[in-house]
This record gives structure tokens, C-alpha cells and sequence, in this order.
């Protein structure tokens, strides 16, 4: 009596110790709370998951048994009661043969003949304290060695759910099951989420009945830019950067940008051996990251260690339809700190990837002004602890917008279609306040003022392309023929922006603080416009002046005059010489 009563005791424990992994409630020899009653009735397991509703799950039977758990005064299942298994037996098929064969080396274990009760005992003892109903099975563990062998036997026959939602399982029989995803949906979209494996789950069926959310977490991935207005990844210091991810930034042409990648892990990471890992940043083909020869140069940090670069791989890959930077690691549990010590990686931290990015000049056009340059991040992940399957993230977005002016050159007169006058080969310089560098075209820069002249097109135009938000004086170098230079003096400009909007829409420059002001009349009234990027204005160069003349009329005469006297002169002198010539042969 007293041995089965100690066999029983060691169920007990088994019971608390298996149930999801982990203990459902203390374990009690005493039932006097209640009427302990053998379970009759077929078991039911609901597993649960309200993000990923299309997840489907699988359940197999390790052990059958007599389940006994306390019935409350009404004879409905006390579900705080812990249950008893009695009689315990291994289930049908290959189960035996799959978990003696995965646990013959643990230490300790019984020989492969031994009873169904004899290995119960031992995988409750093996298994420890690592358990609990909030924490994943640990990889290498026995439950995790159990759950490993049947997931992938292809041999065996699992049980499906009962009906449409998933999950639902009935008519199930009494004793000891294993429960893992069989086939992970994604979150709505054509690039949704895809769903992670949960860590497997342990339960026992019969009595009252068992609901359950799967044991996994989806990592997540967002992306931040630092816009040089205020230098923060964060639209609000209060939270972080998943949930307050500054999205926006403004940028000159070759201005290098701050860009921050970060991603969450599993939070039952723990159950995994090896942990793949991969951030892929799709950049615009507008934009190239800082490179160091072929390899972008990227910070990586895990919380706050900095990560060794030998740890993983840092890529580039340019192109028009895929240009993409991709920073990845082949096991994230294995990353180790600059100094060569293990960071440890578990349900709670960060992976960060820091670098920069620019907008090329000479990919920079009219069409794309004020209009978000769209960076996309994606994040590819181990999703199963027990296969090298990997889910990926939605695409998470950053946005980068650049500006421009048009300016349009005339004279102060008339064409012949009554309009001002456009004048072409008119020069200009650009440069922002208070810098000595001049502005090219292209919105690059350079302190070569001869190398950075702007000259105006036949239709009397200049574009430049490629300029962040700020104050600008233009000025007139040299007119055109036959007009004063109205403008030496400058036009001061300011391109401006209110906040940034989230969402990647366009921008339109603020006309109220653009201040576009010069000279009196140098700037045509109400010329200034901003439309989508870009602020345009025309400068107005007045026609030159001839001072009067006088005397033109007389002195004319006296040329004529002079003229004529040195005619006749010359052909009296040659007449006379012949006169001479002829008298003299006579």
C-alpha cells in the first residue's frame, strides 16, 4: 500500500511538473478541497491565438492513463485542482520507440524495456525546475528532446483539430499529450507577418478541459530615421523606437543620413539551438549606404554591447529594382561583444543596426522633389525550434524627401507676345547662409565658385535640385547683353517645412516663411510659388540706357567736308604732274 501510495505521490509530481511545460497547480495528497473522480468523459484542448487566427496545430499521445482530478459540490471539473495520473501506459504506434531512443543518454535513464510508469517517473526527475506555465521548454531538455524526435518522425500519425478554428480539439483520449504548430498563417497583407512555431506544449488531457496560448512571440522589426532638425530616432523621448519611430528626415544631395534598424527576438528564443536572424533594407535607387570599398559600414549592437563584426555579415547589393543592404547572423546566440564575450540573447532584447545612407546627386530629378524616397526593412527569422524554417516581417518604413528651386531670368521689357522678356546666358551663384561653399546644379557642393556657376537656359530657367531645408542667397554674376545686373546684391530665399508628416507624404515648402526678398523690383511681384518640393520666383533685370548725343550731324559734315578737299587735292597733284611731264617733252 505504502508503495503505491509513493508511486502515486511521484504521478503527482509528474502531473505538476509536465502540464504545459510546467506547473498548472501545487500538488496535493490531501482532497478534502474537493471529490477526486476519475475523468469519464473524452478530453477537450483549445489553443488560442487572436493575431494568427489561420494557425493550425497538431496534437500526438506520448502516454494514456487514468486521469483523477477534484469535482466541485455542482459535479462540474474543479479546474484549479491539479490532476492525477494512474495507470499509466505508452500510447499506440512508434511513440516508445522515438523518446526511449532520444533519451537513452540523458543520465539516468531506464533501460528501453523498462514500463511506461518507470520512464514517466524519469522524465518528471529529468527535467527539473526548468518548467513553468509562463516559461518555454529549453532546448536540449527532456521535454524538448521528446517534442524534437516526434516532430520529426514523418512516419507518425498526429491529430488534427476537430473543426475550423484551428485549434479546437475533442473527443480526445485521457492521458499525457504533446502539442505543436503544424502550419503557421501570416497577418493580413501580401506581406504579413508570418506567424512563429510555439515551444512545444505539454498537457494532460481529461477532467476540465485545457485552453491554452501557444508558447512563441513573432519578433518585430521597425526602422527610424534621425532628421538633422532635431537629431532624434524618436518623435517622443518618453517611448522607444518601436512605438514612437521617427519616420522622416529631409536631406541635401550627398548629405550622409542617420538610419536605425531594430528588431525584437522570440521570447521562448531559449527553446531554439541555433537562431537565424537577417535584417534586409531595401534601399530607393535614389540612395547608396556609406560604404568602405564594396561593404556598407554598419554599427550592430545587442542592447547595449556592441556586437563583433566577425559575428555576422554585412552586405551591399546596388541595383535599380533591388538595392539592398542586408545585415545578418547566422546563430544570434552566439554573438559575442568586441572583447570577445558572449552576449546574452534572450526574450527581451534588441538587435540595433546603425549606419548612414545619401541621396545621389546624380540620380536626383525635378520629378521626385518633395516626394518621400521610400527605405523598406524586413526581418527574417527562425520561426521553428525544431527545423531551420524562417518567418520574415511586414515591410517597416523610413522616408527621405529632398528640394529645389526654379527661377526664372526676364527683362523688364516686352516680347513680341507682350509677355516680360526671358533672358538666357545669365549667371548665377548659389549658397546657403553663411557658408562659403557654392551650390552646383545637382545640389552638390564645392568652394570653386567659377565650378559652381548656374547659367540660365533659352527659356530664361534655372533648376537646382538636391537641397535640404534652409536659407539660400542667389546672386547675379553676369546679365545678360544690354541689361543691368539687378540682383549682384543677392535674392534671399528659405525653403521650409512644417513637421514632417509619418505616413511618406509629399511636402510643399511653407510660401509663408520662404521670405523670398532683394533690392525693390528685383523680384517680380507675387512670382513666388511653392508647389510639391520645389519654391520658384522671377527675377527682373532692367533693359540698359544710351545716354544722350550731340554734334553727330556736324561733325559727320566735316568728315565729308575733308574728304572731298583731300579728293580734289590729290587730283590736282596728279594733273599737274602730267601737265609738268608733257611740257618737258616738248
Amino acid at each position: 500500500m505504502s508503495k503505491n501510495i509513493a508511486r502515486l505521490a511521484v504521478t503527482a509530481g509528474l502531473t505538476a511538473a509536465l502540464s504545459f511545460g510546467g506547473v498548472m497547480a501545487p500538488v496535493t495528497m490531501a482532497f478534502a478541497a474537493g471529490t477526486p473522480t476519475v475523468a469519464t468523459e473524452k478530453g477537450k484542448v483549445a489553443i488560442t491565438d487572436e493575431t494568427y487566427t489561420g494557425t493550425t496545430f497538431k496534437g500526438i499521445q506520448i502516454f494514456t492513463a487514468k486521469v483523477t482530478q477534484d469535482q466541485k459540490g455542482d459535479g462540474s471539473w474543479d479546474g484549479s485542482a491539479a490532476k492525477t495520473l494512474s495507470d499509466i501506459q505508452w500510447a499506440q504506434g512508434n511513440v516508445k520507440t522515438l523518446v526511449t531512443t532520444a533519451l537513452k543518454d540523458v543520465t539516468g535513464a531506464p533501460d528501453e524495456d523498462a514500463d511506461a510508469q518507470t520512464w514517466a517517473e524519469f522524465i518528471s526527475k529529468a527535467q527539473g525546475s526548468i518548467f513553468g506555465e509562463a516559461t518555454a521548454v529549453d532546448t536540449g531538455t527532456t521535454l524538448d528532446l521528446i517534442a524534437k524526435a516526434l516532430e520529426r518522425d514523418g512516419n507518425l500519425t498526429w491529430t488534427t483539430p476537430s473543426d475550423s478554428t484551428k485549434g479546437s480539439f475533442k473527443d480526445l483520449d485521457h492521458g499525457y499529450w504533446l502539442f505543436v504548430t503544424d502550419t503557421p498563417s501570416t497577418t493580413s497583407g501580401a506581406n504579413g507577418n508570418t506567424d512563429a512555431y510555439t515551444s512545444p506544449i505539454f498537457t494532460i488531457v481529461g477532467g476540465s478541459d485545457v485552453n491554452v496560448a501557444p508558447k512563441k512571440d513573432v519578433p518585430n522589426v521597425t526602422k527610424a530615421v534621425k532628421d538633422d532638425k532635431d537629431g532624434k530616432f524618436v518623435t517622443d523621448d518618453s517611448k522607444n523606437v518601436f512605438t514612437a519611430a521617427n519616420k522622416a528626415a529631409d536631406s541635401a544631395a550627398e548629405q550622409l543620413v542617420e538610419y536605425q534598424l531594430a528588431g525584437t527576438v522570440a521570447s521562448n528564443i531559449n527553446t531554439y539551438v541555433k537562431y537565424s536572424y537577417a535584417f534586409t533594407d531595401n534601399l530607393p535607387s535614389t540612395m547608396v549606404p556609406n560604404l568602405d570599398g564594396n561593404k556598407p559600414v554598419v554599427e550592430v549592437k545587442i542592447n547595449d554591447s556592441v556586437v563583433d563584426p566577425t559575428c555576422y555579415s554585412a552586405t551591399y547589393v546596388p541595383g535599380e529594382s533591388t538595392n539592398a543592404l542586408t545585415v545578418s547572423f547566422e546563430n544570434l546566440k552566439e554573438a559575442k561583444d568586441k572583447t570577445g564575450n558572449p552576449i546574452t540573447v534572450d526574450g527581451s532584447s534588441t538587435v540595433y543596426v546603425n549606419y548612414k545612407a545619401k541621396l545621389v546627386a546624380g540620380k536626383i530629378n525635378a520629378d521626385m522633389l518633395g516626394k518621400a524616397q521610400v527605405n523598406n526593412v524586413k526581418l527574417t527569422y527562425s520561426n521553428n525550434p525544431h527545423t531551420n524554417g524562417t518567418g520574415t516581417t511586414v515591410d517597416h518604413p523610413a522616408y527621405d524627401y529632398t528640394y529645389g528651386i526654379d527661377v526664372t531670368k526676364v527683362g523688364n521689357d516686352e516680347d513680341e507676345t507682350g509677355k516680360l522678356k526671358t533672358l538666357e546666358g545669365v549667371q548665377f551663384t548659389l549658397q546657403e547662409k553663411d557658408s562659403n561653399e557654392f551650390i552646383k546644379a545637382d545640389g552638390t557642393t564645392t568652394t570653386d565658385k567659377d565650378g559652381a556657376i548656374l547659367t540660365t537656359s533659352n527659356e530664361g530657367k534655372i533648376n537646382v535640385v538636391g537641397l535640404d531645408e534652409g536659407t539660400y542667397i542667389l546672386k547675379e554674376v553676369t546679365p545678360a547683353p544690354g541689361y543691368n545686373n539687378s540682383a549682384s546684391n543677392g535674392v534671399t530665399f528659405t525653403i521650409a517645412r512644417n513637421a514632417l508628416k509619418q505616413d511618406g507624404t509629399e511636402v510643399i515648402p511653407d510660401i509663408n516663411s520662404a521670405n523670398v526678398t532683394a533690392a525693390a523690383g528685383v523680384v517680380k511681384a507675387d512670382s513666388a510659388v511653392a508647389s510639391t518640393g520645389k519654391l520658384s520666383f522671377t527675377i527682373v533685370d532692367k533693359k540698359g540706357s544710351g545716354l544722350p548725343l550731340t554734334g553727330l550731324n556736324g561733325v559727320t559734315f566735316t568728315w565729308i567736308a575733308g574728304g572731298a578737299v583731300l579728293c580734289i587735292g590729290v587730283a590736282h597733284l596728279i594733273r599737274s604732274r602730267k601737265q609738268a611731264e608733257e611740257s618737258e617733252q616738248e
